[in-house]
């Protein structure tokens, strides 16, 4: 399965919520996201289904080895292109921030080892 959009969110919402232990709460998903506990609940169940989480009803949300992996992904991505917003583009970093969310889902790879590359090149400039 591809992963949407919206299941992107939500590993990124676990992996920011998460204790010491890698333990993530519905109701702090819920809150982050702003949405309704049975939509974090369903989606949990389909990311379960996939393998990218271990939820049991009524405990605590963990990635697996296969959504860290997705998640820290999509922080990466996010990361790049608000970096790039702020510090290239001038855009405020609420815009930003906003703006990067949207981004995130929809580049392709290539695209963003460009950015990532374009930026390196930019901080690599800076220190020289």
């Amino acid at each position: 399965m591809k992963l949407t959009a919206n299941m992107e969110d939500y590993l990124e919402a676990v992996s920011f919520c998460a204790d010491e232990e890698g333990m993530a709460r519905v109701s702090d998903i819920r809150d982050l996201l702003g949405v309704k506990t049975p939509s974090v609940t369903g989606a949990m169940k389909s990311l379960a289904r996939e393998g990218y989480v271990v939820h049991a009803p009524y405990s605590g949300i963990t990635l697996t080895p296969k959504g860290k992996r997705a998640a820290e992904e999509v922080k990466k991505r996010h990361a790049i292109f608000s970096r790039f917003l702020v510090q290239v583009l001038g855009v405020n970093p609420k815009t930003a921030e906003k703006d990067a969310c949207r981004m995130e889902h929809v580049v392709s790879r290539e695209t963003m080892e460009k950015l990532h590359a374009y930026l390196h090149q930019q901080t690599d400039d800076l220190s020289d």
